[in-house]
């Protein structure tokens, strides 16, 4: 399985970047091959100053290692020889009309100290993080979200969606990161399900994820936006720096297992403020955001 995954995400990777250097129209990903030093390693591939893309990351990794306790702890498990691989994506638009998006999608196994698996599973997730909403833009993406779980079990959509709802929280901010869309982990093979079948789930999300995105792309690539609609986007890439580097797990499995920094701190914006205390006037644009970001919403219904 480690073999056919790991096949599976440098093919995605290949076309993910291909189409991206398409839209871009002006630059293109410079790829960065490195060597984790426990065994493995991985391409990560960037984007910058583009046309429409002002920073992007579309990264795959395969390594091996010994996990530390506190990753222990935080998986759950008992034995510490891992293999992890997986596809992490996330892009930053230029333009604030246009919401960043974050894509990943990964693949562990445990093994014991006769080097057999002991524990093996999927995990992943996609999710919206606009500036300026547009409603029919985050219902389209979720409706491609609910069409993906529904050709396999019906209650899998709202089941992924709350985990996603309850996993990109800013807790100290009190606000959702995003509009959500869907996030899982721990996938394993059960008397219901094979690994083979989520093996087809997985990459059922990997193939149609540039049609959640692309759409919503071309819509809005060409609205003429301001100088404060666009420090207004940098202002709330501000949280999504404060998710990544104080909540996000993926994050901290990275540093802790002695990840390689760059490719780790990849999916943070290019340019990003922090203004004491800004608050958005009263009925704006701006303030529409923070209301929805308050509450999850079921944007299919």
């Amino acid at each position: 399985m480690k073999e056919k995954f790991y096949n599976y995400i440098k093919n995605l990777q290949n076309t993910i970047t291909s189409q991206f250097e398409k839209i871009d129209g002006k630059s293109i990903f410079k790829e960065d091959i490195w060597e984790h030093p426990e065994g493995g390693g991985g391409k990560t591939r960037i984007i910058n100053n583009g046309n429409i893309f002002e920073k992007g990351g579309v990264n795959i990794s395969s390594v091996t290692g010994e996990l530390p306790e506190i990753i222990k702890k935080q998986l759950k498990v008992q034995d510490s020889s891992f293999f992890a691989c997986g596809l992490s994506l996330i892009m930053h638009p230029l333009s604030p009309m246009i919401p960043s998006i974050h894509f990943n999608i990964r693949y562990f196994e445990m093994y014991n100290k006769n080097l057999e698996i002991s524990d093996q599973w999927f995990g992943g997730g996609i999710d919206l993080t606009p500036y300026y909403i547009f409603e029919e833009d985050i219902n389209y993406f979720h409706q491609k979200c609910k069409i993906i779980c529904d050709k396999f079990d019906n209650s899998l959509y709202k089941k992924y969606k709350k985990n996603c709802d309850n996993y990109f929280w800013n807790s100290h901010r009190n606000e959702s990161r995003g509009v959500g869309g869907l996030f899982f982990d721990y996938l394993k093979k059960n008397e219901k399900v094979s690994l083979k079948n989520l093996y087809k789930f997985i990459s059922e999300i990997g193939d149609n994820f540039l049609l959640t995105y692309i759409p919503i792309i071309n819509k809005r690539k060409n609205i003429n936006y301001t100088a404060e609609e666009k420090k207004w986007q940098e202002i709330r890439r501000g949280r999504y720096a404060e998710f990544n580097l104080v909540h996000d797990k993926g994050t901290l499995f990275g540093l802790k297992t002695n990840g390689r920094i760059e490719s780790i701190l990849s999916s943070l914006p290019p340019i990003v403020r922090w203004e004491y205390n800004f608050t958005p006037k009263k009925g704006s644009k701006e303030e529409k955001l923070i209301k929805v970001l308050k509450n999850p919403i079921d944007w299919i219904n």
